[in-house]
């Protein structure tokens, strides 16, 4: 477990996130480590799923200094939006930041559902979010990957994943990503 002063220098102890209701209505700005340790702070989160044209869904492994879930397998790109910015917007930027994925290699771009969830890490932290689901589909495979947000990449047939999870145990699936899977209904 990480100690207060190792908590206190976390890069996370700089930003906000935006505390919501369960209806996902805006209540406040908080600090982003402070939402995700003890019992946390329900607050408004987004993932997005990256598909290609031939029924295959981008994997993004998380790198290993982030703080909760770092290894961990991801539906592509997961994150918060900021004050004032929609989850389309957030999506835009993170796919860039993070994978080097443009606006001109899709555009259809679209929200597909909404949940609330609350899963423990271990002894760092806790997710407690209202989680949009976005997804697209890229006409372009081109990526860039930044190694600090991402470790490795995996094209994996959706529907495989979708209906045989079990099989992929072995990747340790990020818990709002089994969730978002779960619910899609294709």
């Amino acid at each position: 477990m990480s100690t207060p002063q190792e908590d206190l220098s976390h890069e996370n102890a700089g930003q906000d996130v935006i505390a919501v209701d369960a209806d996902d209505t805006e209540l406040e700005l908080v600090n982003r480590l402070d939402a995700h340790t003890g019992d946390g702070i329900r607050h408004r989160a987004f993932t997005s799923l990256v598909f290609d044209g031939e029924g295959n869904i981008l994997l993004a492994q998380r790198a290993p200094e982030k703080r909760l879930w770092g290894t961990y397998w991801d539906g592509t790109v997961a994150s918060h939006p900021v004050e004032g910015q929609s989850q389309t917007e957030a999506t835009r930027q993170r796919l860039e930041e993070e994978l080097g994925i443009t606006p001109d290699q899709y555009d259809d771009l679209r929200l597909t559902d909404r949940f609330e969830y609350k899963r423990y890490f271990e002894n760092e932290g806790v997710e407690h979010e209202v989680c949009a689901v976005l997804q697209l589909t890229l006409t372009d495979r081109s990526l860039d990957p930044d190694e600090a947000e991402v470790a490795g990449l995996m094209w994996v047939p959706y529907e495989r994943l979708h209906s045989h999870p079990e099989w992929y145990r072995q990747l340790r699936l990020c818990p709002w990503f089994e969730i978002a899977m779960r619910r899609d209904i294709r």
